[in-house]
């Protein structure tokens, strides 16, 4: 089976002084390599077709055999690492915390132990009769949440 840190190293290296960085990678049992990388800006299929070759004249299909996947993290896809969330800071987001408590808000701040989502959330004042909006900044660490995802709008 081909070793997950030899494909990381391999990938770090590639990206060294280029704007695009590692975000995933995975390698099955039957040897299923899934390479995920991201740019704070937008990735272009050249670059995964590129990093894909590297790739590719690094491993020796004769010694083992492989599939190769070298893709970009989509719009949709969940954040999975610190440098995803800086990307998006003062944009929308969806967070769904452990609890099952899904929260959109703005991306406030983020850090190496978590970030600060600005949320409005509807209240009844006491003796008002109406619901007022009321922003409300609330902090998660990394592992309190399920996931976090860029929320894409069509106004």
């Amino acid at each position: 089976m081909i070793e997950k840190k030899l494909i990381i190293d391999s990938v770090k290296q590639y990206l060294e002084g280029s704007p695009n960085y590692l975000t995933d990678v995975s390698v099955s049992a039957d040897n299923t390599i899934t390479v995920e990388i991201d740019n704070d800006h937008s990735v272009d299929i050249n670059d995964c077709v590129a990093l894909s070759r590297y790739l590719e004249s690094k491993l020796d299909r004769d010694a083992e055999d492989f599939e190769l996947t070298v893709t970009s993290a989509g719009l949709s896809s969940p954040f999975k690492i610190l440098r995803q969330y800086k990307k998006y800071e003062g944009k929308e987001i969806e967070v769904l915390s452990k609890s099952g408590q899904k929260i959109t808000g703005v991306l406030k701040s983020s850090d190496d132990e978590g970030f600060t989502v600005s949320a409005t959330k509807k209240i009844k004042p006491e003796g008002a009769k109406r619901k007022t909006e009321v922003e409300e900044e609330i902090r998660f660490a990394f592992d309190e949440v399920k996931h976090t995802k860029y929320l894409i709008r069509f106004k």
